[in-house]
């Protein structure tokens, strides 16, 4: 039943969109770089280049660094109520990664792991960071891990909200399965209402009340950027690659949060997580969905100062 509502979506939509598209009502125009880091930056924003990109990120706080990487469609802003905590005590190291949020597209439409793991290394070696905590969630959480596999000496401890990395077809989330259907994936380039963006939200909170017009905003504005809806469609058709074999090469001492009610990324992969890698720890949030650091940010970042602040 729930395969052939999906299916009547698809349907729906692309009858819809083609309707719309032949009285020339429904293209959703792009917003301007410019317009979009006038209204997305703060004091706090900086940009450095890294190859071709223009890469927007922040640098607040002081004392031992620890670097938040965002998940797919997101941006630095998903962590900003960790970083009021967290610049109490560390210094906090966010960025709009490749593909998304203010950074946007890079030229060649590359975003393998291995592309985000390099852009990583240069991201850290141009801040002069060669020993911090990193976190990541969700594809953030995936190249955390995968950063880590690689840097070990540079890695103290390791932070996994949700994170990308066993793959399985049928729990890919719906939106990325649109992504990857040819002809539909260019509707969705053109057309993206915002009650596009808030269903996405609605599959990725828990509780949807906590879903407010200006969240909604954010992330369609961001969609929005020029080039960032080609740059998912892009990301979403890169080749899967299963890289968790180097999950046990991880030492790192590292904490697993999983949202219990994670409709993206189910939380029985966190067992899966915990068995490969060897010294983990896992807290599984009761009532929480894919973005624990968003949805309930003060009781996970206690968890994470709390392992933080264990030796």
């Amino acid at each position: 039943m729930i395969l052939k509502r999906k299916y009547l979506f698809i349907v729906l939509i692309l009858s819809v969109s083609l309707v719309l598209l032949g009285i020339g009502m429904s293209i959703t125009p792009d917003l301007s770089k410019e317009y979009i880091e006038k209204k997305y930056t703060n004091n706090a924003s900086k940009f450095l280049w890294i190859d071709d990109l223009k890469v927007h990120y922040r640098d607040e706080g002081q004392g031992v660094p620890i670097v938040l990487i965002h998940g797919t469609s997101s941006s630095l802003h998903t962590w900003e109520a960790w970083t009021q905590v967290l610049t109490q005590t560390h210094r906090v190291i966010r960025m709009d990664l490749p593909a998304f949020g203010l950074t946007g597209p890079n030229a060649n439409h590359d975003y393998s792991m291995e592309y985000y793991v390099r852009f990583l290394d240069d991201f850290l070696t141009k801040l002069d960071i060669d020993s911090l905590y990193l976190a990541g969630n969700s594809l953030g959480g995936q190249i955390a891990w995968h950063y880590t596999s690689h840097h070990l000496d540079k890695i103290k401890k390791l932070i996994l909200l949700d994170p990308a990395g066993f793959y399985d077809a049928k729990e890919m989330p719906f939106v990325f399965k649109l992504a990857r259907t040819p002809l539909i994936n260019q509707l969705i380039g053109k057309i993206t209402p915002k009650y596009f963006i808030e269903k996405n939200l609605k599959e990725v909170y828990f509780d949807a009340d906590k879903i407010t017009d200006s969240l909604i905003e954010r992330y369609h504005d961001l969609t929005l950027r020029t080039g960032n809806r080609a740059a998912f469609i892009a990301k979403a058709n890169q080749p899967i690659v299963d890289h968790t074999t180097r999950l046990k090469l991880i030492t790192t001492p590292t904490l697993i949060l999983w949202g219990r009610n994670d409709d993206w990324i189910p939380v029985a992969h966190a067992a899966k997580f915990s068995q490969e890698l060897p010294h983990a720890k896992v807290e599984i949030m009761e009532e929480t969905g894919h973005v624990p650091m968003e949805e309930r940010p003060l009781e996970s970042v206690a968890h994470t100062l709390q392992f933080l602040n264990t030796q």
